[in-house]
């Protein structure tokens, strides 16, 4: 690759995070149903479809946090929260987007997701995009940001040069995927040609992108990795793409496999490099630190203790609120007594200024005003 530089900042161990494009012609009908099934099959413990102006406006936890608010493109929010390992809460959040410029009417809609549990995140858990979007293969919600690019299936490299190189930075800098390139030393028959994250652990298999490279394919593909991303991709092997910028402890050669039989039979060592490039610290995606915040600080569904914690927490902040206008009020009214007080000593308490020459050269209105002040200062006084 051109550059090794990582980000300083990595995706939490806790979060899980997905973004992706819906083709169909009803997403958010597609979500809701999802959501509806899984709540009455009690996989679910409850979910919110919002607003998107609404979700900005009544943001709970966070009410004056402008970061909870999802943005001038989103067409809605979603919220679902389930528990994994008995005990272990998660809550996700799905908003859906209109692409702000479309090159043509079948881009579809953008969709985020984040998701974060309350412990370190376990691959065997179930997928948060299964949560909101339903597993089949009829329900187009998992294709890649990044165009002929998609989940659950092979995506065979573009013949062309200059298409493949520009296909392979796309994917190293825009997705934030996992993306296995593999050779087929030969054409590989029905069961070779299944998809290898059917073998993943659940909440993994919708984190990897499988490219597929032709037999044919071996020298202009595997030049083209060398060339843009620093890589080699062996005769009948496959290799983990890096990430840009590049993820800490990533070794090409760590990551490359050289012999995968695409018989239908468990890829082991492949399966093995996927799940260590993911156990690795990963640079925050760009785009994915906003989805992570609004996740935090906007979010809406909450259970009745946290309901109550809440509205404990607002009756303290009113408390406090109203404790502080009530001491601005009483020192705006000491000043006042203070102010009426100094003007009655300089007129005599009638409200009538002395006559010039009256009163004392030492006891001029602007001295007496002074010194009833200085009273008011001087705690002795």
């Amino acid at each position: 690759m051109a550059k090794n530089s990582s980000s300083t900042i990595t995706v939490p161990d806790a979060v899980w995070l997905g973004r992706g494009r819906h083709l169909g012609p009803e997403p958010e009908q597609d979500v809701r149903r999802n959501l509806i099934a899984l709540k009455a099959a009690g996989v679910l413990d409850d979910f919110l479809d919002l607003d998107p102006v609404e979700a900005a406006r009544s943001t709970v936890l966070h009410p004056r946090d402008e970061s909870a608010d999802p943005g001038p493109t989103a067409r809605r929010v979603f919220e679902a929260r389930w528990r994994v390992a008995d005990d272990v809460t998660v809550r996700a959040q799905l908003t859906t987007y209109d692409a702000e410029t479309r090159r043509k009417e079948g881009d579809g809609v953008t969709w985020v997701l984040a998701a974060e549990a309350e412990r370190a995140w376990d691959a065997h858990w179930p997928s948060p995009a299964t949560m909101f979007w339903p597993d089949s293969d009829r329900v187009p919600w998992d294709h890649d940001t990044v165009p002929g690019v998609r989940m659950r299936t092979t995506n065979h490299l573009p013949k062309d040069d200059d298409e493949l190189r520009q296909r392979l930075r796309d994917c190293t800098r825009q997705s934030w995927y996992i993306h296995v390139v593999v050779h087929e030393a030969m054409t590989p028959d029905a069961k070779g040609q299944q998809p290898l994250s059917a073998f993943l652990p659940p909440s993994l298999r919708h984190r990897v992108v499988e490219h597929r490279g032709t037999p044919e394919q071996a020298q202009i593909a595997d030049f083209a990795m060398k060339r843009v991303l620093g890589v080699r991709m062996p005769r009948g092997g496959a290799v983990v793409l890096p990430t840009d910028p590049q993820t800490q402890g990533y070794e090409a050669e760590r990551f490359t496999v050289r012999s995968v039989f695409l018989d239908g039979s468990e890829p082991t060592e492949l399966l093995d490099r996927i799940k260590e490039f993911a156990a690795l610290p990963r640079p925050l995606p760009a785009g994915a630190e906003p989805a992570l915040t609004r996740l935090r600080q906007g979010w809406h569904l909450l259970t009745p203790d946290e309901e109550l914690a809440h509205a404990q927490d607002m009756v303290t902040k009113y408390a406090e609120a109203l404790d502080a206008m009530t001491k601005s009020r009483d020192l705006y009214q000491e000043a006042a007594e203070a102010a009426q007080a100094a003007l009655a000593e300089v007129t005599g308490g009638d409200g009538v200024p002395p006559a010039p020459g009256t009163a004392k050269s030492e006891a001029s209105p602007l001295s007496a005003l002074t010194k009833a002040f200085g009273r008011f200062r001087d705690p002795k006084k």
